[in-house]
């Protein structure tokens, strides 16, 4: 390989080749890898495009990112099948021809024969690359990549779609030719503050003295339900970055409130579980609506048995009745869908497994079942105390988060609610302080 020319600054651009991502078959992960990739060694990252496996779409998606990106980072297309156009459509591209390297190919019968298998004619293809280019090892499957710069001011860099085989190209080859053109120098650094409750509009008035920054930058998203702020450094290293975006975080920190749960990989679930270890207490959930979600929530987060007893998933009402206590004149009265059934759930739960806190969720998840007086997307969630009193929250999510949604941000709400007592709950035991006004609907901006 020549000496490389260094990258110019127009940042980055990562160009996925595959129909079956146009056709949502496949999650496109390594888009997401190569952009946090990218984060850690300071590359400017501005475009990603994906286009299927077609040669003059992919010739009119090169038109586009040699125009705007020095780097450019492929994904896929690199098998030895017929769709598989990457390395082809580059030379055409780029207007030269296609060369075979014979340790290419000889690499790929030895794979091929420590398994046992002969491959077939048209894997030779993967021998070839367009002329100039250098070849990129591929260390575990027989798709290898290339590092090329076709032009003086443009760098590319292809991988096959496998996740496991680019990542390793990825760290043992990519990464150390990046930084031989000087990147590398500054690393970003982002913390995640993560909040519940809070529509995203509410949050980014908040912090707005904030957003306007360029070092570090802070920029709210929202996803399913959790609204997120991103706050990121740039920095020589990744200690420096961290102490660059210290003070932001304590600043937002401070008027957060009760919204901020939690940071980076935080979730409710295990945040209410560190929450019940801190005070040495333990919760049983009974769903209806939700199908065991919350448990599944729950028991996702590992060494939650030292504070999670088990759950009871009561469908039918006779189980309500049998299984949760609930009475039948309760049910009969007011339906399975009300604010006393959930209250009965809650102390049945916690009643049958003799836990300190107990969460019961009954609803209406759609897309049918719904009426005037109950609409879909109506939900009670009870909570029992340790004390034995019982409350109940309304929530009217709407029937256009659909049924999983439904279920999803009720499992979620059930957590956050048990949460906001925790935080007000004494570690020594005693009374909890009063209990925070909740907003019963959901339905808008959430």
């Amino acid at each position: 390989m020549s000496s490389p020319q260094t990258l110019t600054p127009q940042g980055a651009e990562i160009l996925c080749v595959g129909t079956e991502l146009l056709l949502g078959e496949i999650a496109n992960t390594n888009a997401q890898y190569l952009a946090a990739e990218l984060a850690k060694l300071g590359i400017p990252h501005y475009y990603q495009t994906v286009v299927g496996d077609n040669e003059t779409r992919i010739h009119q998606a090169l038109e586009v990112a040699c125009q705007r990106s020095s780097l450019l980072l492929i994904t896929g297309g690199l098998g030895p099948t017929p769709d598989d156009l990457t390395h082809a459509a580059l030379a055409s591209f780029f207007g030269v021809e296609m060369v075979e390297h014979p340790q290419l190919w000889e690499e790929i019968l030895r794979k091929y024969g420590q398994r046992g298998l002969v491959p077939s004619p048209s894997n030779r293809k993967q021998a070839f690359l367009p002329r100039g280019a250098a070849i990129l090892p591929n260390p575990l499957g027989s798709a290898c990549g290339l590092i090329w710069q076709p032009r003086p001011n443009l760098h590319v860099l292809t991988f096959p779609g496998v996740p496991q085989e680019m990542q390793r190209m990825w760290q043992e080859t990519a990464v150390p030719y990046l930084r031989s053109l000087g990147w590398g120098k500054e690393v970003f650094y982002s913390r995640v503050l993560r909040y519940w409750g809070i529509p995203e509009s509410t949050l980014a008035e908040r912090v707005a003295p904030w957003l306007a920054g360029e070092n570090p930058t802070v920029a709210p998203y929202a996803s399913q339900g959790e609204v997120r702020l991103r706050v990121t450094g740039r920095a020589p290293t990744r200690e420096a970055a961290e102490a660059l975006i210290a003070p932001v975080v304590e600043q937002i920190l401070q008027i957060s409130g009760e919204d901020y749960f939690g940071s980076d990989e935080a979730t409710l679930a295990s945040v209410v579980g560190e929450l019940l270890l801190q005070r040495r207490q333990t919760l049983a959930v009974a769903e209806s609506c939700t199908g065991g979600l919350l448990g599944q929530l729950v028991t996702g987060i590992p060494g939650s048995s030292r504070y999670f007893l088990g759950g009871i998933v009561a469908y039918d009402n006779r189980f309500k009745e049998q299984l949760l206590r609930v009475d039948p004149k309760t049910l009969q009265q007011h339906g399975a869908v009300s604010e006393p059934v959930a209250a009965q759930m809650a102390l049945g739960a916690k009643q049958v497994f003799g836990s300190d806190w107990a969460l019961s969720i009954t609803g209406i998840a759609g897309p049918e079942g719904g009426t005037a007086a109950k609409p879909v997307g109506l939900v009670y969630l009870g909570l029992a105390y340790p004390e034995g009193k019982v409350e109940v929250v309304e929530y009217r999510l709407g029937s256009l988060r659909g049924r999983e949604g439904v279920r999803w941000w009720s499992a979620q709400a059930a957590l956050d609610c048990l949460r906001r007592r925790l935080l007000r709950y004494p570690l020594s035991g005693g009374s909890p302080e009063p209990k925070l006004e909740e907003q019963a609907d959901l339905g808008a901006g959430r």
